[in-house]
């Protein structure tokens, strides 16, 4: 018997978007007889592949990203969620260390008590003392996994991580791949389900992406 492939979920620490995702995307694996299979990349990297900027990057929306989040979080239930030290920070090492080779419930432990760090507690991740303590709560051993994550080759690991999410033509965090679809945000996760359920009304040749182009806006220079 053929096994549903899992869903495939990118993610970077520095999102809000990114962890209110991660605490809904497995029960809806788990409604629609899927796993989960995270898969940490730079959100960074990502924004450089496609030439675009990240919603803390722009003043308006940075506001609005954060009031937006709270809002979501709220209307799920989750615990009031608190911001990091700094924002955008440095999420290398705690995505280093989530890609390590781990047993599926510890890696999910594990990035559980990260976000909890980041988005939960405000304690962030960007330093190995608090990227150990979190792994350490999660009942692993937080200096090794530590020392394991500045290897070269798992720093290799995420790097090839997020190159191979742009070739699958994610852009953003969080993203769900779904037998090759692409569902982006949390907005993006209520129409998951649809798609398991082979409900989705997006064509198969719907060809818009397709469509010349007549007009573009020039490039805005620096004042």
């Amino acid at each position: 018997m053929i096994q549903p492939t899992p869903l495939a979920f990118y993610f970077d620490f520095v999102s809000p978007y990114a962890f209110i995702a991660w605490t809904q995307v497995h029960a809806i694996a788990a409604r629609n007889g899927r796993t989960v299979t995270p898969i940490p990349v730079l959100f960074a990297g990502l924004l450089d592949a496609h030439g675009t900027k990240g919603p803390a990057e722009i003043p308006a929306k940075r506001t609005y990203t954060f009031r937006d989040a709270y809002r979501k979080g709220h209307r799920l239930g989750l615990p009031t969620l608190r911001p990091p030290p700094s924002h955008p920070f440095n999420p290398l090492l705690a995505l280093r260390v989530s890609s390590l080779p781990l047993e599926a419930h510890d890696q999910r432990r594990l990035i559980d008590a990260l976000y909890e760090n980041t988005w939960v507690n405000g304690a962030g991740v960007e330093t190995p003392e608090s990227v150990a303590a979190a792994a350490t709560r999660a009942g692993l051993d937080g200096d090794a996994l530590v020392r394991a994550a500045t290897t070269p080759e798992t720093k290799e690991r995420v790097r090839a991580a997020t190159a191979e999410a742009v070739v699958r033509g994610v852009f953003g965090v969080p993203t769900v791949l779904v037998d090759g679809e692409v569902f982006w945000g949390t907005d993006g996760l209520e129409l998951v389900e649809a798609f398991l359920r082979g409900e989705d009304p997006v064509p198969k040749d719907l060809a818009w992406a397709e469509r010349p182009v007549t007009a573009m806006r020039r490039a805005v220079r620096p004042t």
